[in-house]
């Protein structure tokens, strides 16, 4: 009876206990949703030194992972997968662009931060759309920020503008 007893006062801090990480969608999901009904193909691509300057240096943000996740249809749509860390944890999002470079969607796919989940509402992530290289993606000027989600609003929209620079500096094709 005691041990009952003991355990009773723990039980509503075991049920109350906050559940952080969210996986929204797995990669697959996301690449069905993105691109229903068309067939993808890896691309994936090692950035050299010289291409992660030249993105460092277009986007003004920094390039902290040579490998680029991308897949491409067949009318030169492409599925890019990526990461930024909010503000301890990393948020893996993946960005949909069509043949030109233009957005066509964001997804949030996993977050795991305790704060600032809202960057996977569709509101502020349709922000986004319609975006490409030159556009201005600024947090506070033509992105808005949500309050209590700066950081993670702040480093989803750099790597966003990191993407579109690597987009014209590595994947757009070359005419002539």
């Amino acid at each position: 009876m005691k041990s009952r007893l003991l355990l009773l006062p723990l039980a509503p801090l075991a049920l109350t206990a906050p559940a952080y990480a969210v996986t929204y969608l797995t990669v697959e999901q996301a690449q069905t949703l993105m691109f229903e009904g068309h067939s993808l193909a890896r691309d994936f691509r090692t950035l050299t030194a010289e291409q992660m300057q030249a993105i460092e240096k277009d986007s003004g943000v920094r390039v902290t992972n040579p490998n680029l996740a991308a897949w491409r249809d067949d009318s030169g749509d492409y599925f890019l997968l990526d990461q930024v860390i909010g503000k301890h944890e990393v948020i893996n999002y993946a960005l949909a662009l069509d043949a030109t470079g233009v957005v066509r969607q964001l997804e949030i796919l996993d977050y795991h931060e305790s704060y600032g989940g809202e960057v996977h509402l569709p509101a502020w992530r349709r922000q986004f759309v319609g975006k490409k290289h030159g556009s201005p993606v600024e947090l506070d000027k033509d992105i808005k920020n949500i309050s209590g989600a700066t950081l993670s609003c702040g480093h989803v929209t750099e790597g966003v503008r990191r993407l579109l620079s690597t987009y014209a500096i590595v994947l757009a094709p070359r005419i002539g």
